[in-house]
């Protein structure tokens, strides 16, 4: 929007945005813009701001520029502004304001308990003969807030892993710290020919185009108590660069010699296993801030509610522009909405294809409730509330919504589906579940499903369903991958 405006020219168009904005009812872009204004105050510009807040009834940010302007060591500079003489001829009452809040400021003051007395100067700090010698005083605070993680990685047959060669590794799963993704790498063989009779441990940052200041602490744990103990870590807060080696953690290939690894008197492995546990903190925000007031402690900017304002118009069915005959029942919606969202309804509405002009499109193969629920996430990009449905109406529902979603290409809601029903696998329900995965392309989901079978000890009973029967007529193929993982799992 004001990309690539600058300065002076930037802050204009936030104040003729804030109009707009008050002209159309626009809240929620009035205090973004109230918000960008306030926490931009200096002496030239606080008179046109506080002005602009008066004509438009910007209660917080007209209180943030009085406060401001009362507070500030340098009135007699505001007050030689041209905008100043505007404000005393225009808005008076403004000005009844602000000496009222630098005498309430100046009570407060009074009653606040003396300050120690300077430290004597230095004759060279004495003021010349002829100065006025002008002291200020100004507080400031530098913040900063972190976040914490722990990662826990478990290597199972630690045997099987050695030998595997030099700077060859396994990587535990990605884990989140303050907003930025990590994992860790293990080198059973040592990373580099001078590490070769050690393992070599790494905290990588896995998040692409991107800097962040992080400690982190790398342990390994032992067995036998549960206890970790710390190897290697760095509790300065270091960078971390995603574009260069410094995404890895720590320099050093020589983590910790493999004898001392495997001594059993150490307790790290045991049952053929090895636990490597990952502190990470990182510096998620610094800021500064002085003793004046802060803009956004005033003017808060409330999350977005576009998608409930689309849930509106898709409830309302204002302006509506097109109606679909779904199982008898007639649907409205807005065909610029539909095809914003889906490539396949913008290919039905504007497309080529014989809807493109119609005013009345027949759905076939879909119940009215399905077509409700795409209509739903289109709209709000959530799921429809199911709460009324019993469990298995709920998960049949959830079987329909991604077809559906596969049907009209929303890929996003068709993986939301694939999550729900991935989290909620059982014996009687997992084949039919493979069966609707292998038809649809979901590849996540059907490799939980496989996993699922292969490793619960329950494939008599999963056998022993109506959905396996389906599976093995309709998608034989699926069950060589089920048999094959099984095996592998046996093998381990």
């Amino acid at each position: 929007m004001c990309v690539n405006l600058q300065g002076g020219d930037k802050i204009e168009m936030i104040r003729h945005l804030l109009v707009a904005a008050d002209r159309y009812a626009m809240d929620r872009l009035k205090l973004i813009c109230q918000h960008i204004l306030g926490k931009s105050l200096h002496v030239d510009n606080v008179v046109t701001t506080l002005a602009l807040a008066d004509q438009h009834s910007c209660d917080k940010l007209k209180k943030v520029c009085i406060e401001f302007m009362a507070s500030s060591n340098a009135m007699d500079a505001v007050a030689a502004t041209g905008g100043y003489a505007n404000l005393k001829r225009t808005s008076p009452s403004l000005l009844i304001d602000v000496r009222s809040k630098r005498r309430l400021l100046a009570v407060v003051a009074h009653h606040l308990p003396p300050q120690p007395p300077p430290p004597i100067a230095s004759a060279l700090d004495a003021p010349k003969r002829g100065m006025v010698s002008k002291k200020k005083k100004t507080v400031s605070r530098h913040t900063t807030e972190s976040e914490e993680g722990r990662h826990s990685f478990e290597i199972v047959g630690y045997s099987l892993k050695k030998g595997i060669g030099v700077d060859e590794f396994v990587e535990s799963a990605t884990f989140a710290v303050g907003g930025y993704d990590w994992c860790i790498r293990f080198y059973p063989d040592g990373k580099g020919d001078g590490a070769k009779d050690y393992i070599s441990v790494y905290l990588e940052l896995l998040t692409k185009d991107c800097a962040v200041r992080a400690a982190y602490d790398l342990r390994l744990v032992n067995l036998a108590t549960g206890l970790p103990k710390s190897v290697y870590s760095e509790t300065t807060h270091r960078m971390f660069n995603s574009e260069d080696s410094s995404k890895f953690a720590p320099h050093y290939a020589t983590f910790m010699h493999r004898s001392q690894l495997e001594m059993e008197a150490s307790g790290y492995i045991k049952d053929d296993r090895l636990t490597i546990e990952c502190f990470v903190t990182v510096v998620v925000q610094e800021s500064m801030a002085s003793n004046t007031v802060k803009a956004h402690e005033l003017i808060k900017v409330p999350p977005s509610d576009i998608l409930e304002n689309f849930g509106e118009l898709l409830e309302k069915g204002e302006g509506e522009d097109v109606t679909f005959v779904v199982g008898g029942e007639k649907i409205a919606a807005h065909k610029i909405v539909l095809a914003a969202r889906s490539s396949v309804f913008k290919a039905e509405l504007y497309g080529q294809m014989k809807e493109k002009r119609a005013r009345r499109v027949t759905v076939e193969d879909m119940q009215p409730d399905v077509f409700r629920g795409l209509l739903h996430f289109i709209y709000t990009d959530s799921l429809p509330d199911m709460d009324d449905l019993s469990d298995d109406d709920y998960y049949e529902m959830i079987r329909l919504l991604l077809v559906a979603a596969d049907r009209y290409a929303m890929d996003r809601m068709k993986l939301q589906c694939e999550s729900i029903l991935g989290e909620h696998l059982d014996v009687q329900t997992v084949a039919t579940t493979l069966a609707l995965a292998d038809q649809h392309n979901c590849n996540g989901l059907k490799d939980v499903c496989i996993e699922f079978i292969a490793t619960q000890n329950k494939m008599d009973d999963v056998v022993a369903t109506e959905g396996y029967a389906d599976l093995k007529r309709t998608c034989p193929s699926v069950l060589v991958d089920v048999f094959e993982k099984a095996s592998k799992l046996r093998r381990i």
